[in-house]
């Protein structure tokens, strides 16, 4: 069962950056696609990027231009690249494949500040 951990949040001010990082103890390799949601307090968990095999990637509107998704070249690891954040970036992120195939981690929490 892949279990998965992500770590890199935190409190940042209006405009800062922070990276995400996704890993499980039984590696990402063998997973082509994976993504990227946040929950924000009070909605629905929303997927804002998507990768597959490095060659197709995804954004929802709210994060295009400044989140970017990547993997390592081992493919062990996921991350997000946060940049120019809001205080509507405001949420616990959540890594997962694009149906959610896996147990939800315990996300990590970040929280944008102006």
């Amino acid at each position: 069962q892949v279990q998965l951990v992500e770590s890199g949040g935190g409190f940042v001010q209006a405009g800062g950056s922070l990276i995400l990082s996704c890993s499980a103890a039984s590696g990402l390799s063998r997973i082509n696609t994976m993504a990227w949601y946040r929950q924000s307090p009070g909605k629905q968990r929303e997927l804002i990027a998507a990768m597959q095999r490095e060659t197709t990637i995804n954004y929802a509107d709210s994060v295009k231009g400044r989140f970017t998704i990547s993997r390592d070249n081992s493919k062990k690891t996921l991350f997000l690249v946060m940049n120019s954040l809001k205080p509507e970036d405001t949420a616990v992120y959540y890594c997962n494949t694009p149906q959610s195939r896996y147990p939800w981690g315990q996300g990590t929490q970040v929280t944008v500040v102006s």
